[in-house]
Order: C-alpha cells, then structure tokens, then sequence
C-alpha cells in the first residue's frame, strides 16, 4: 500500500484534509486498484514561516509524496498523477500549478510491513 505524505499551509490544508484523503485513495483505488479499506496518508499543515515556496504559488499549494513498492509501469504512474491533478483540481479548485506529487518507489526488501519485509508478504 503507498504512504503518502501531503504538504500545506494550515489554514488551506487542515478544512480540507478528510475530503483530500478521499480523493486521493479514490485516486489509488481506481489507477492501481488498490483496496478501498487500505487507506495510509499522512498531513503536514506547515504554519507559513515553515513553507517557502515561490511567488508562482498560491496558499492552496501541495505537495504529495507517495511511497510505494517498486514495479509498476511508466503508464500507470503517469495515469495515477493525470487522475490526481484532474480530481484535485476540480474537487477544490486547486490550480495545476499549485499541485506537486512525486511518486518514491523502493523494492520491497527495503520495507517492513506486518512484521516481515515486503518480499516476504505473501
């Protein structure tokens, strides 16, 4: 299952946590088909003197890490960013340029995961 980190300033990020989550495992559910149960995101609302960002960017800016094991295609990764801007943006009228992901993959020996490594998960 990915982790994923989402960053923001607080007074943006922190009314709209609960919605964004369902929106980006929808995103996972959908493109990786991922269960709808298994949900992992974690939020960062940063007070404004702890996120700097460039003048281009407005206070509804995000950036989401997703961690996840190595493997899928190029296209599927590609298609989960598309899915993500596209429902983000229009759920909360966020501005594409306003939303950053990056997608962190790692082999699966390199994660414990129920008391085992993710190789050994059966």
């Amino acid at each position: 299952m990915p982790q994923t980190k989402i960053y923001g300033v607080s007074e943006y990020l922190n009314p709209i946590k609960s919605q964004l989550s369902i929106v980006i495992h929808s995103c996972f559910v959908d493109v990786l088909q991922y269960p709808s149960e298994k949900r992992f995101h974690r939020f960062f609302p940063m007070d404004k003197s702890n996120f700097i960002f460039p003048s281009d960017k407005s206070q509804s800016y995000l950036i989401i890490e997703i961690s996840m094991f190595e493997g899928r295609s190029v296209e599927a990764k590609k298609n989960l960013i598309r899915l993500l801007l596209k429902r983000i943006s229009e759920r909360f009228r966020i501005s594409h340029n306003d939303i950053e992901i990056t997608i962190f993959e790692t082999p699966k020996h390199n994660w414990g995961v129920r008391g085992v490594t993710g190789d050994e998960l059966s």
